[in-house]
This record gives structure tokens, C-alpha cells and sequence, in this order.
């Protein structure tokens, strides 16, 4: 069965909006791995605009699964990876003035600043994945590389099916999840991916986890806001004068 990965950068930046404490990124990363979460991803961008460094150490110590710190190549973003260790770091791209990660990274454009970060944290342990485009040359300069794990963007492929023509799309990630398993590769795919659009994504074989967190948190606010009203009421009504 495809392994599910939970992003809880969504609860930080709820977090973020008005400073605090809550709600807290590592209980939501308790919460996920009780329902079944095969890994917590967490983004640690440059700016900090949500998940924080003490987030990062505290994910570390108590998620039980598997931690995938998501990143980019800056030198000291590197530097904090190094540090806490995560199981696996996923290589991003990154811009300031986006709100979400818009593409895969350009390996091929990039491919020096992506091999001397990859190549400091395979070092230390740390198992690498880069973030790339269902594309054929991405795969071959990233197997050139010598990092053997991959993560597909589907965001091309979800913003298609939102206007259900996503056919192209759909098979351009087929072909390259068969064409890099039979490089011997681990194909993981993310970005998008919701409770409409996962389902065919989640056939295909050869994948092997798939990342999703927007949607996931999108949907607890309201499976679960009756439960947080009715909670606040026994508060309110306990406290009798």
C-alpha cells in the first residue's frame, strides 16, 4: 500500500498569524502519527514563515515514524539539517515571494549547489530525495547525482484535474514513476494532491509514499470544529459562579 506523509506546515502558520504557542505543530504531528501517518513533513524555509528551528528540534525528539525535513540548498538551512538529523531531507526550491513551493528543483541547472548539499547530508546519514518535475531529464541528472530517492510535483497535474483535463498530465507522471523505478529509483509524489484528485495518483504502481498536508489540514478544520465548539461549551458551563 502507498505510504501516506503528513504536512503540518499549515498548523504553524495558523500559529505564525498571531505568535503563541498554539496550535502546536508537534502535537498535530502526535495526532497525525496516531491516525496512521507514515512520516511528518515539516518546511524549514529561510524566512521562517511558519515551521520555526525550535519546531524542527522538537519534530526530531518525538516524531516516531519517520522525519522528512523539507528544505532548500542555502548553506544554513543546510547547517540546521546537519544539526538535528532528520531521517530525510527533501531538497526544494524556494522563493521568497511564493506562498507555496510553485515547481520541482532545476537539477540541471543547478546541479553543483544540489550535489554539495546532498552529498553533506548523505554524510551524515541523513537519506536525500530531491523535489523534481516529472521529467525525464531532471530523473537522469539527479540518478547522475547518486541520490537515489525522487519526489514528483503533481501540482501541474492537480490544478489540470481542477479543470478535468488532466489525461496529459496524469500520464506524463506515469511514465516517469515507471521510468525512474526502472532506474532502480524511489519515487515519492506531492503537491495539490486532495481528496478528490489523489485517488489515481495513489494506483499507480511503482509510487511509494505520497506527501500531502494543505488539503489534509483544510479538512480537519471542519471535521473536527463541532468537537472544538462543544469542548469550549463544557468549559463555559463548568464554570458555574
Amino acid at each position: 500500500m502507498v505510504k501516506l506523509g503528513v504536512n503540518i506546515d499549515h498548523v504553524a502558520t495558523m500559529r505564525q498569524a498571531r505568535g503563541g504557542f498554539d496550535p502546536d505543530p508537534v502535537e498535530a504531528a502526535r495526532l497525525c502519527e496516531e491516525a496512521g501517518a507514515d512520516s511528518i513533513v515539516a518546511h524549514l524555509r529561510e524566512d521562517r514563515r511558519h515551521i520555526q528551528d525550535r519546531d524542527i528540534v522538537l519534530l526530531r525528539k518525538s516524531v516516531k515514524t519517520r522525519f522528512n525535513l523539507e528544505m532548500s540548498v542555502d548553506p544554513d538551512i543546510v547547517a540546521v539539517a546537519l544539526n538535528v538529523k532528520p531521517d530525510q531531507a527533501t531538497l526544494v526550491p524556494e522563493r521568497r515571494q511564493e506562498l507555496t513551493t510553485e515547481g520541482g528543483l532545476d537539477v540541471v541547472r543547478h546541479f553543483k549547489r544540489i550535489k554539495t548539499a546532498s552529498a553533506a547530508l548523505i554524510k551524515k546519514g541523513i537519506e536525500v530525495s530531491l523535489f523534481i518535475a516529472p521529467d525525464k531529464k531532471q530523473i537522469d541528472v539527479t540518478y547522475a547525482m547518486g541520490v537515489r530517492t525522487i519526489e514528483l510535483h503533481t501540482g501541474s497535474y492537480a490544478r489540470a484535474f481542477a479543470g478535468r483535463l488532466a489525461i496529459k498530465e496524469f500520464a506524463q507522471i506515469r511514465d516517469m514513476v515507471l521510468y525512474a523505478r526502472q532506474k532502480g529509483m524511489i519515487v515519492n509524489a506531492g503537491h495539490g494532491l486532495n481528496y478528490d484528485n489523489t485517488y489515481p495518483v495513489a494506483r499507480l504502481k511503482g509510487i511509494t509514499e505520497l506527501n500531502i498536508g494543505h488539503a489534509i489540514m483544510s479538512r480537519a478544520l471542519f471535521t473536527g470544529l463541532k468537537q472544538a465548539v462543544r469542548q469550549m461549551f463544557a468549559v463555559i458551563r463548568s464554570a458555574k459562579p
